[in-house]
């Protein structure tokens, strides 16, 4: 089964709207900014305001659980079935929503981790306690389950201390956000073992009855999900590709006898599934 990161799942941890205008409302005054998604390409004026935004970005898609139950809905219907999670979101929310860590494989990287900026040294770091110290350097305050939020008086400020911008804890040098942008993305030793244990996945099922289930795949990186389950799907007689998505759920002519395409949100289809 897979989940991309072309747009955000229907769980409520959406990028733009009611929650953008909540978390990152003086971003939105000050520069303009009308989503996360794009804020996140803005060219900030120092390290210190960049940073300050990125601590936003991080926290709130990554350390926090979703207001809707989609991927605990997902997880109640392949929790004892032989599955395997494939996805492009990097979000984490399959792990944080109880899914098996060594069924995973997150392919463009994750929320919660640092790499140096060249991604030499083939290393990531975790940033969860510089991403609680830049949001309190902030001004968040958390609520009584431990969850920052926006003050009453929204006065937060939107530049972090200049001793709070991330450096390697190795080196000392410049960090990046473990995303896949361009050659530089570190595969680290996590990442190249969920590879294996997903290539290992995909042959120990290579003739069997199995179904390919593809849930809100868009059109930006097809080649990594879409494509390899509509070609193993072809290959093998057993098989069955199901897709789900709202407007794109589609499959080639070729193995229209072998698929179940649902035009629906994610969230209400899992729903009454279960």
């Amino acid at each position: 089964m897979a989940q991309a990161r072309v747009c955000p799942p229907p769980t409520g941890l959406t990028y733009s709207g009611e929650r953008f205008e909540r978390y990152f409302f003086d971003f939105k005054k000050r520069f303009g900014i009308t989503d996360i998604y794009s804020g996140g390409f803005y060219p900030f004026p120092d390290d210190e305001t960049r940073w300050a935004w990125w601590a936003r970005h991080i926290y709130y898609n990554r350390y926090i659980d979703p207001p809707k139950p989609v991927y605990k809905d997902l997880l109640a219907l392949v929790q004892n079935k032989n599955y395997f999670v494939i996805t492009t979101n990097v979000d984490h929310q399959f792990q944080r929503a109880g899914f098996d860590k060594k069924r995973l494989f997150y392919t463009q990287g994750d929320y919660g981790l640092f790499q140096t900026v060249s991604g030499r040294n083939g290393k990531t770091y975790d940033n969860r306690d510089w991403v609680i110290k830049a949001m309190a350097a902030q001004g968040f305050v958390p609520d009584g389950d431990g969850v920052f939020q926006v003050p009453e008086d929204r006065l937060l400020s939107m530049r972090i201390p200049s001793e709070l911008i991330p450096r390697c804890p190795d080196d000392g040098s410049a960090v990046t956000m473990n995303l896949r942008s361009d050659d530089a993305f570190v595969e680290d030793a996590g990442w190249q073992a969920a590879s294996a244990n997903y290539a290992a996945f995909l042959e120990s099922c290579k003739e069997q009855h199995v179904l390919y289930w593809e849930i809100g795949v868009g059109a930006n990186t097809p080649i990594i999900i879409k494509y390899p389950f509509w070609a193993l799907t072809m290959e093998n007689p057993n098989a069955t590709y199901a897709c789900l998505n709202h407007n794109e759920a589609i499959c080639p002519k070729q193995i229209e006898p072998y698929s179940i395409c649902i035009d629906g949100d994610s969230g209400e289809v899992l729903k009454k599934l279960r």
